[in-house]
């Protein structure tokens, strides 16, 4: 599922970021959880590894619940359903992702609206500003 038949007489140690990744997920789904809880999963992949695990919890969350915290606000559209936006302790923001774009204000396309939405719900976004 994880797709590392291929290196399964590998060391952990000579895998790449995002084969300890998959290795880091295939170690939760042996245990059969109904949630899997992935902190900033992104963090250090290059675009391919973005991709393929990107394309793993989709195809994961057709089976289980996935909760990922992140900072990497550029995949927001593609792939989840609700966000919850927690700022200094405090939930500013849940809903859907279609509701939390909606805080872009339409002044923001592709991945900076995702941006402009967040900084928008924690009010570090000046009011008038514009970006492309």
């Amino acid at each position: 599922m994880v797709n590392l038949s291929e290196l399964q007489r590998s060391k952990a140690g000579s895998l790449s970021g995002g084969q300890m990744r998959r290795m880091g997920i295939a170690q939760a789904l042996v245990h059969s959880p109904s949630i899997l809880i992935l902190d900033e999963p992104y963090a250090g992949l290059d675009p391919d590894q973005r991709a393929n695990l990107r394309e793993l919890l989709v195809d994961l969350s057709r089976l289980i619940s996935i909760i990922v915290s992140t900072h990497q606000t550029e995949d927001l559209s593609e792939i989840y359903k609700s966000v919850v936006v927690i700022d200094k302790g405090a939930v500013r923001f849940s809903g859907s992702a279609e509701e939390f774009f909606d805080n872009d204000d339409g002044l923001a396309y592709g991945a900076n609206r995702a941006e402009m939405a967040y900084r928008r719900i924690v009010g570090t976004l000046q009011p008038g500003t514009r970006r492309a």
